[in-house]
């Protein structure tokens, strides 16, 4: 919303405004999109015309997605998942990702998946055993151990913390361990 009133003070009229890219209905003076590069970044947004960052985004926008419906299956290709979204060769998405972003799709596919759990943990409605299932893990044990690894913590320690270890979504980092 916010996105979209900024291009329309700029008298730019949108095609499409959805979460991570917006379609121009005519192209844009160079006038207009400095002023809306300026508007965004007061807002804390930035302007991607770079087509690598556009798929990027593309790219994270679906494992967002996928990892928020908590509907992951246990044996989730992201493989064939992204291929057939995105309409390309894996191996040439992931060599994109890695080198933009300097992970690797599964590994922030991962991240968001953590993230996951200690939403769903601080909210309280689910043990980690239906935690485990919605996220496609093939067990506690398996959840509990990527979990620690990621966060040092265990998923009843971060629990008992109040879960103060939250991260925005699109600004995780992976560590290597």
């Amino acid at each position: 919303m916010v996105v979209k009133q900024e291009l329309e003070k700029l008298k730019l009229i949108p095609a499409l405004v959805s979460m991570g890219e917006i379609e121009l209905s005519k192209p844009a003076t160079d006038k207009q999109l400095k002023n809306l590069n300026v508007r965004l970044n007061e807002l804390g947004f930035e302007l991607l015309d770079d087509q690598k960052q556009k798929q990027i985004e593309k790219i994270k926008n679906l494992l967002i997605k996928k990892v928020q419906s908590g509907e992951v299956e246990e044996h989730f290709s992201i493989t064939n998942y992204l291929s057939k979204a995105l309409s390309k060769d894996y191996s040439y998405i992931t060599r994109l990702f890695s080198e933009v972003e300097g992970i690797t799709i599964e590994q922030f596919f991962i991240l968001q998946k953590i993230e996951k759990v200690k939403e769903l943990l601080v909210y309280g409605e689910y043990n980690l055993s239906e935690i485990s299932y919605q996220l496609g893990y093939s067990s506690v044990a398996h959840l509990s151990g990527q979990f620690k690894k990621v966060t040092g913590l265990t998923p009843s320690h971060f629990k008992k913390m109040g879960g103060s270890h939250r991260h925005p979504l699109d600004n995780l980092h992976y560590n290597k361990v």
